[in-house]
């Protein structure tokens, strides 16, 4: 474990590691575009220059290994005068693009220019002018002009997606970055191109032009679109979620996260959302609050015989939710007729070797975890065979949130709706939960976003996340719906229930009313 001085304050760090490594570690703040901790060193962009004593010259950071005793700052002001000259050279063709950018707010270079900047230009010839709006897929549009060269994105497809659409084309500061001829940057992983890149170069086509970053909020979950659970961050503000975005886990998914994960905002949105319950009897359907329909539920619940009442569960919940639901159809219901819903029952099994899991569910083993422990065995064909026969007369049914993943969603409306009495609790809406033509509860629930919990991986590894927001103040947990459901009263804490009020917000934070109009657009550019 060499030793070295950094800025005056001694490390240890591991043998192996570099001076951009040790200082990031130390806590040291250090200028950098082309390194990245999940790629290889291309040594580049030059910035990360750092004085060693011994040396007469500048070193870059990234590419020199820490060795004992070595005394290193990035301080003086000769590493300071390489920095701002380093600055300059990636300054003087790119554009002041920064009003209408999709980096503003979150610009390396814009952090860079208020640190060292170069207020005066020195640059008398005109700028390269370069290609703009390119098209490189399906997800990704390139500013080239903007690009300063770093190479991350070239090497992010090369050495992980290992898809290799990306290159560096022409020579000196005609140079661009580009899809190699019919191989479009179209693969699953194409948008940590855009996470990566350090200026406004590669922007997303579904987050282009539709935020200023400064007016979204934020909060650390876990992704509910496979069984892999990648850390992320969700991006919101009063008017929606409108992004996502990966948060380092060495555990889990790295520095990456797929393009699918990146749709999991959308559903939690309130075009998509049941927002008040829909009660069906013999007059036809009523529009109730989700406490009060789950409420008049329970009466039909109770008095259903304990062999007539089902529990159709999706793994789209938290373990303490299942926990909750379980537990009161065992003992309050003496019900042990629980039933898995599995989806894409095919590709189940399937992994891609990076990310993607076949299992669409975030919480397969938290769930099997909770069945094992109430000593649930019961298998679909017996539902089937009870819901065919009759001998099952009332359904409760926690459906999916990620609509998306779930190609036989109006299938098994379609037979589950066979029994007499059907409770139906999801989030997202549905065409085929507005044809059911017997008793029917719709109520609607609260989204992984909205409520703490634990999701348990595809490798055992359990991982607990906190609510985020609230995007639709009626909708339950599932573990209030069970308690509902069993007759029980609930108590609400209003300002729990306020929307988009972030749960996360520091004490000295201040909300500013005025500022709402300016959150979004409602008319987008092209492309």
């Amino acid at each position: 474990m060499p030793k070295c001085t950094i800025n005056g304050k001694e490390v240890e760090v591991k043998e192996g590691t570099s001076i951009i490594e040790a200082m990031s570690q130390s806590g040291d703040r250090i200028a950098h575009y082309c390194w990245h901790p999940g790629l290889s060193v291309a040594g580049v962009c030059r910035l990360c220059m750092v004085e060693i004593e011994g040396n007469p010259r500048v070193q870059i950071a990234c590419n020199t290994m820490v060795t004992e005793g070595m005394k290193i700052n990035n301080t003086s002001e000769k590493v300071r005068d390489a920095v701002k000259w380093g600055l300059d050279f990636h300054l003087i063709n790119h554009p002041l693009d920064c009003p209408i950018c999709d980096q503003a707010g979150e610009c390396g270079l814009q952090d860079q220019y208020m640190e060292y900047g170069k207020y005066d230009p020195e640059m008398a010839e005109p700028k390269q002018k370069k290609h703009k709006v390119v098209d490189l897929g399906p997800t990704v549009v390139l500013d080239s002009e903007r690009c300063i060269l770093c190479s991350r994105c070239v090497r992010f497809t090369e050495e992980v997606s290992k898809t290799n659409e990306l290159g560096l084309f022409n020579r000196g500061d005609r140079t661009e970055i580009g899809t190699h001829d019919g191989m479009p940057l179209d693969n699953k992983y194409s948008l940590n191109t855009v996470d990566i890149c350090p200026v406004g170069a590669l922007t997303s086509k579904d987050f282009r032009f539709r935020q200023r970053v400064w007016y979204l909020k934020d909060s650390e979950t876990v992704c509910n679109g496979c069984s892999t659970g990648c850390n992320v961050k969700v991006y919101y503000n009063r008017e929606g979620f409108f992004r996502v975005k990966p948060v380092y886990n060495e555990q889990v998914n790295g520095y990456w996260m797929c393009d699918e994960g990146r749709d999991i905002y959308k559903f939690v949105n309130k075009d998509h959302r049941i927002l008040k319950a829909q009660v069906r009897t013999n007059s036809g359907w009523t529009e109730m609050h989700a406490g009060a329909a789950a409420k008049s539920a329970s009466e039909t619940l109770k008095s259903t015989a304990a062999d007539s009442v089902a529990l159709v569960l999706t793994a789209q919940y938290t373990v303490e939710e299942f926990d909750a639901i379980v537990g009161t159809f065992v003992n309050e219901f003496k019900s042990k007729k629980v039933y898995f819903w599995i989806n894409n029952k095919e590709s189940f099994d399937s992994f891609d070797g990076l990310l993607i899991r076949g299992d669409k569910n975030p919480n397969t083993k938290g769930l099997l975890k909770v069945l094992e422990k109430h000593g649930i065995q019961a298998t679909w064909s017996e539902l089937s065979q009870g819901l065919s026969s009759g001998s099952i007369k009332t359904v409760v049914v926690a459906g999916p949130e990620n609509l998306a993943v779930f190609p036989d969603f109006s299938d098994r409306a379609k037979e589950l709706s066979k029994a007499q009495n059907l409770i139906w609790l999801q989030a997202a809406k549905h065409e085929a939960l507005t044809t059911f033509t017997n008793n029917a509860w719709v109520i609607p629930m609260k989204t992984f976003v909205e409520k703490d919990g634990t999701f348990i991986n595809h490798a055992g590894l359990e991982q607990k996340f906190k609510k985020a927001t609230v995007v639709v103040s009626e909708a339950l947990t599932l573990t209030e719906a069970a308690l509902l459901l069993a007759g029980k009263n609930l108590a609400i804490n209003p300002s729990a229930a306020v929307e988009f009020m972030p749960m996360n917000q520091r004490p000295d934070q201040v909300e500013v009313e005025a500022r709402k109009k300016n959150e979004f657009v409602f008319k987008r550019g092209s492309l």
